[in-house]
C-alpha cells in the first residue's frame, strides 16, 4: 500500500506536467462541489487514455478507476493501472466472463467504505459520437450496493471532460464537475445486488446530468457547424466554460432551425462557406482580424529575438522525434479517439531516449560534463522552442492581417463586416429561438 501512495506521489506530478505542455489551456470548473466522503465520478469517455490521465492529474483527491481488463494485460500501462488501485471490469467484447465482476464491484464497494473515490465511465467504451452512448449500470449497482450497508452518504458526481480538438498536440481542454446526487439507500439480495427497478432510475438521472453537462447533438454536421461557426468568430478566447455553453446554446438553435426553416439553415452554412473561403484565400485566420496592438507587438518581438538561439536549438533536437510520433498516431489507428492517447504514450517513451540520445553524442564530443547538462537542459530548451513557435506563427498571421488591413482596406473591411453580419445573425437566432 505504501509502494502505492508513494507512486501516485511521483506519477501524478509527472503527469500533470506533461498535460499542461500537451494543451495549451486547462480549465477546472466545480472543484469545490466534490465533497470528502465516498463519491463515484460518472465520466463521458471521448479520449482514450488521455481521460484517466487528465482526471488522475486534475481530480481534487486522489481517485481510482475502473478500467476495461485487457488494460491490465499491457506492458507497463498494466503496471501503472495496478499500481494506481485501478479495478479491471470485465466485458464480452473483450472474450473476458462477466461472471468476474462479482469481485470488480465487491473491490470498489470495499473502497468506498472506507472513504474513497472511484471513477467510472459509465458509457463502456471511448468513442466520438455527438452523443452519449446509452450508459451502462455499473456506477448505479456499485452506489446502491454500498449505500444501502455502511457508507449511505455515497455521492455520485457526474463529470464532463471537453476538447476543442481532441487529437491535437495543444488543444484546450476542460474538467466539469457537476452537482452530486445523492443515493438513497435500497435493501440488496444475498448476493450485495440492489433491485433492477432501484438500479434503472438511478442510472437514467446520471446519464441526464452527464447529458446536462456534456456536449450533445443529434448529427456531426451539427458539430461540424458549431465549430467552424466559433472558429469564424474567434470565441475561442472565451473561458472554456463559456465555449461549452456557446456550443450549447449554437446546437439547441441549429436544431430548431433545421426544423422550422431548414432554408435559413442552409443560407446560413452558405455564408458560413463563403466567409471561409475568403479567409482561406487571403491566408487569414479568425482570431488575427481584429489590429494587434503596438505595444504588445513589440514586446512579442523582443522575447521572440531574445530566445531565437535557444529556440533553433531547440527546434533541431526535438522535430525528428515530433514527426516520428505523429507519423505513428496516423499509421497505428484509424480511431480518432485514440490519437491523442497514441501521441502522449509515444511522447512519454520517445522524448526520454530523444534527450539520451542527444546527451550521449554531446558526451562523446565534448565530455561527460557537458552531456549529462545537455540531458537535463534539453527538455527546457524544448519549451521554449514550442512556446517561440507558437509566438512567432501569431505574430505572422497578426501581421498578415495588418498587411491586408493597410494594403487591402476595403477587403478587409469586406471581411471585418461579414463576419459582424454573422455574428449578429447568431445573436439574433438565440434571441428569436430562446436558447
Amino acid at each position: 500500500m505504501a509502494g502505492k501512495r508513494a507512486l501516485r506521489r511521483f506519477v501524478t506530478p509527472l503527469l500533470r506536467l506533461i498535460a499542461n505542455i500537451f494543451f495549451r489551456r486547462i480549465e477546472i470548473i466545480g472543484w469545490e462541489k466534490v465533497p470528502p466522503g465516498p463519491v463515484i465520478f460518472a465520466v463521458n469517455h471521448p479520449n482514450g487514455l488521455i481521460d484517466p490521465l487528465f482526471l488522475l492529474c486534475f481530480t481534487p483527491r486522489p481517485v481510482s478507476f475502473l478500467a476495461k481488463a485487457p488494460i491490465f494485460r499491457m506492458p507497463l500501462i498494466g503496471w501503472f493501472a495496478r499500481g494506481l488501485d485501478s479495478i479491471p471490469v470485465y466485458r464480452t467484447q473483450d472474450n473476458d466472463s462477466t461472471s468476474q465482476n462479482r469481485e470488480t464491484f465487491a473491490v470498489a464497494r470495499s473502497l468506498l467504505v472506507g472513504g474513497g473515490a472511484i471513477a467510472i465511465f459509465p458509457e463502456g467504451t471511448t468513442h466520438s459520437e455527438p452523443r452519449l452512448k446509452e450508459l451502462k449500470t455499473g456506477a448505479a449497482r456499485i452506489a446502491l450496493g454500498c449505500s444501502a450497508s455502511e457508507c449511505p452518504d455515497i455521492v455520485i458526481i457526474p463529470t464532463a471532460i471537453f476538447y476543442t480538438a481532441k487529437q491535437s498536440f495543444r488543444s484546450e481542454a476542460l474538467l466539469y464537475f457537476g452537482d452530486g446526487i445523492a443515493v438513497a439507500p435500497v435493501p440488496v439480495d444475498a448476493a450485495g445486488e440492489p433491485p433492477r427497478e432501484a438500479v434503472a432510475v438511478l442510472t437514467e438521472r446520471i446519464e441526464s446530468s452527464l447529458a446536462a453537462l456534456t456536449l450533445q447533438a443529434d448529427t456531426r454536421e451539427a458539430l461540424d457547424l458549431i465549430g467552424r461557426a466559433e472558429r469564424a468568430m474567434s470565441l475561442g478566447r472565451a473561458g472554456l466554460h463559456e465555449q461549452l455553453a456557446l456550443r450549447k446554446r449554437f446546437i439547441a438553435g441549429f436544431t430548431r432551425l433545421r426544423e422550422r426553416d431548414p432554408a435559413r439553415l442552409a443560407h446560413l452554412q452558405s455564408r458560413f462557406e463563403r466567409f471561409e473561403a475568403e479567409l482561406g484565400n487571403a491566408n487569414l485566420e479568425p482570431e488575427t482580424l481584429p489590429a494587434p496592438t503596438v505595444r504588445g507587438s513589440v514586446r512579442t518581438i523582443g522575447m521572440l529575438l531574445i530566445t531565437l538561439p535557444l529556440a533553433v536549438i531547440g527546434a533541431i533536437a526535438h522535430y525528428p522525434t515530433y514527426r516520428l510520433i505523429r507519423f505513428l498516431a496516423t499509421r497505428l489507428t484509424n480511431e480518432e479517439e485514440m490519437v491523442a492517447t497514441i501521441k502522449a504514450v509515444g511522447g512519454m517513451a520517445l522524448y526520454p531516449l530523444t534527450y539520451i540520445a542527444w546527451g550521449a553524442l554531446v558526451a562523446w564530443r565534448f565530455g561527460v560534463t557537458f552531456g549529462v547538462a545537455a540531458t537535463v537542459l534539453l527538455p527546457f530548451i524544448g519549451y521554449i522552442a514550442l512556446r517561440f513557435f507558437e509566438q512567432l506563427d501569431d505574430v505572422i498571421g497578426r501581421t498578415r492581417a495588418l498587411t491586408w488591413r493597410v494594403a487591402r482596406r476595403a477587403a478587409f473591411a469586406r471581411l471585418m463586416r461579414t463576419r459582424r453580419e454573422l455574428r449578429d445573425e447568431i445573436v439574433a437566432l438565440a434571441e428569436e429561438m430562446g436558447v
